[in-house]
């Protein structure tokens, strides 16, 4: 339960549909939305005619479901596991998962100690390929760790590939995690990381939708993803295939109006090609953690320029830098030839050519001005003289 005493009609059907309704079943969340959880629970039990916008066929399924419910003992496997049961309108539920609507979860199983509402305020979803290549397992866990130092909650999927490289990362940089299960939070899911899925539930928070116990399925791996897309105020796709699950929470995160971020990679990358098309839409590009802050942080954490390094000519005057840029890079030319192209007065550049014969950027030769060798070299490798 979400706080002590006992858990109330509405707390106990909610904890009974999530044995009874997939995740993300809008129907019945349009029942849950006009009738309360204990109303529908209670048309389920009564077994009467089925309710609207189901089938004669799935209405029997569901009754099946209702009958083998213990949402009681559902509770009670939750409390001896250290999972807590979070519904709507609970001081820790994340308000923004109601930008679902109908298809919002009927409550979230929670295991951890930090507050999921307060957590989910600052968070960004990082997700991908589960096939990665070394550089979309390096990108994810240095944006992760980035973020992470930022004061930025990272939330993924807890699978293999991207989402594994992001928890590490965060959980690397000592910061926070959130791993959104299709499964029991108490069952983690792949096997291959249920070491991983301890550490986060110790240091960060595993949240599902499914009971304790239940098991994945892939439409459950594919509706779990809207629930990372809600949850955060952006997501970042690193790798992903035409096909890619991630592709998914990108989209969603799109509907919902959350930022939806891409990292690129080599355009011969099969790995990429679903990160690309993101990109060819409304997707923004992104290539470190300065650039996802600047979307989704607050007014003035701007990414810095995108330049090269600040060269000793961008310290001249512009003056000086434009008779620098006069003088030819082989031979001698004379102080008129050199205001012509400068453009300026032939006394003004004769007094910038003795200004960038003091910094080491010319020298005279006779009656015309050159180059030095360092300087000439300079203009080749990016550098200043000396």
């Amino acid at each position: 339960m979400s706080g002590g005493g006992e858990p109330d009609d509405e707390l106990l059907g909610r904890v009974l549909l999530t044995r009874v309704l997939e995740p993300g079943d809008e129907v019945g969340g349009r029942w849950v939305r006009e009738l309360g959880a204990g109303g529908v629970v209670r048309r389920l039990r009564e077994g009467g005619p089925a309710l609207p916008g189901t089938s004669a066929k799935r209405w029997a399924g569901l009754l099946a479901r209702a009958e083998a419910a213990r949402p009681g003992r559902d509770l009670e496997a939750a409390r001896d596991a250290g999972v807590r049961f979070v519904p709507p309108g609970a001081p820790e539920w994340p308000g923004q998962l109601d930008d679902l609507g109908d298809a919002r979860p009927l409550g979230l199983w929670v295991r951890g100690r930090p507050s999921l509402r307060m957590w989910a305020l600052k968070s960004v979803a990082v997700v991908g390929a589960r096939a990665c290549t070394e550089y979309g397992a390096h990108m994810a866990a240095t944006l992760a760790a980035g973020l992470a130092e930022h004061g930025w909650v990272v939330v993924s999927g807890g699978a293999y590939g991207v989402d594994g490289a992001a928890h590490r990362g965060a959980l690397g940089a000592g910061g926070a995690t959130v791993a959104v299960l299709a499964c029991g939070v108490d069952r983690p899911y792949p096997r291959g990381h249920t070491q991983l899925i301890g550490r986060i539930a110790e240091q960060g928070l595993v949240i599902g939708e499914l009971p304790p116990g239940d098991h994945p399925t892939p439409s459950r791996f594919i509706l779990r993803n809207r629930v990372i897309a809600a949850l955060t105020r952006g997501t970042v796709v690193v790798e992903a295939a035409h096909r890619s699950g991630s592709l998914v929470t990108a989209r969603a995160a799109q509907r919902l109006g959350r930022h939806t971020m891409g990292v690129p990679g080599p355009a011969t990358s099969g790995l990429s090609a679903g990160v690309h098309d993101l990109l060819r839409g409304e997707a923004a590009l992104v290539t470190d953690v300065a650039d996802v802050v600047e979307l989704v942080g607050d007014i003035g954490e701007l990414a810095p320029d995108r330049r090269g390094p600040v060269l000793p000519r961008d310290l001249l005057e512009p003056a000086a830098r434009q008779v620098l840029a006069a003088l030819p890079g082989r031979g001698v030319a004379r102080p008129d030839e050199i205001a012509r192209s400068a453009q300026t007065a032939p006394d003004d550049a004769i007094a910038r050519l003795y200004e960038l014969r003091a910094l080491g950027y010319v020298e005279r030769h006779g009656d015309g001005w050159k180059l030095t060798r360092q300087a000439v070299m300079s203009v080749r490798d990016g550098r200043g003289p000396g």
